[in-house]
């Protein structure tokens, strides 16, 4: 069946079956374990994680490709809506091993990768394939350009892993960048300090990420500036476990107001 991608959705379909293979490798689970996959298309990827696994669900939002798995994958359970609006508790099965795949379309990855954060605790890893020059922001380390918002929260929330580049030409229509598929692995222990807490703290950081700590973390320090912390640093400097300190007394100096 011919089928034309939405400019609108951000459709690149993978259609490159030695990167297809390499996704399949990456991942750590047993036959049982409940597979989701965001945006599955027309299936490239889909029908051999039907055939790997018992357990397999898609979130799709184009109706198109639905008809598509629907006719291919009589075993697919599919979820015919906006992975944006997706409730992770009824996705997945608390008794099972929870992983989750996806090619996510560029043009809402950090908020797909925000949402999956936030619902770290229901899923054993992630697999996602996305803009080369945004997974490397998740494992950029401090002192680099490339580390911010998505850096510090990401590895405070899951060990994240580059696994592989992917060139434009695995792809229908070709994007004009480079992709990479990464791991986040949900292995973290839990903050000391609401999730809420550490963005409130890492986005006030970064917003002013030229001036000094001191200056930029006033909205939420206002002028006190509590032992241990150097804040003549700017916030690329900081190590993610120091954001989390930080939103950690924060946290108990506004309970005990």
């Amino acid at each position: 069946m011919s089928f034309r991608t939405k400019k609108s959705l951000g459709q690149h379909f993978l259609t490159d079956n030695n990167i297809i293979t390499k996704i399949l490798n990456s991942v750590e689970a047993g036959t049982n374990a409940r597979i989701i996959e965001i945006g599955p298309g027309t299936g490239a990827l889909t029908k051999w994680l039907v055939q790997q696994f018992d357990d397999v669900h898609a979130i799709e939002v184009d109706q198109r490709a639905i008809k598509v798995l629907e006719e291919t994958l009589p075993d697919l359970t599919i979820h015919a809506m906006d992975v944006l609006k997706a409730n992770w508790v009824e996705l997945i099965d608390p008794d099972k091993q929870n992983i989750i795949i996806g090619n996510l379309p560029y043009y809402i990855t950090s908020p797909i990768l925000f949402s999956v954060l936030e619902f770290r605790h229901l899923f054993r890893e992630a697999i996602f394939m996305m803009q080369k020059e945004v997974a490397q922001r998740l494992v950029a380390d401090p002192h680099s350009k490339e580390y911010g918002i998505l850096s510090v929260q990401t590895q405070l929330m899951s060990s994240p892993e580059m696994l592989f580049d992917v060139s434009p030409n695995s792809f229908s229509p070709p994007p004009k960048v480079m992709s990479s598929v990464i791991r986040l692995r949900f292995d973290k222990p839990a903050l000391p300090c609401t999730d809420k807490m550490l963005k409130s703290v890492v986005r006030t950081a970064f917003n002013q990420r030229r001036k000094k700590l001191s200056n930029a973390l006033k909205p939420v320090l206002g002028d006190y500036k509590p032992d241990g912390f150097d804040f003549d640093k700017r916030a690329e400097d900081w190590e993610p476990v120091i954001y989390a300190d930080l939103a950690e007394w924060l946290q108990r100096s506004s309970s005990t107001d």
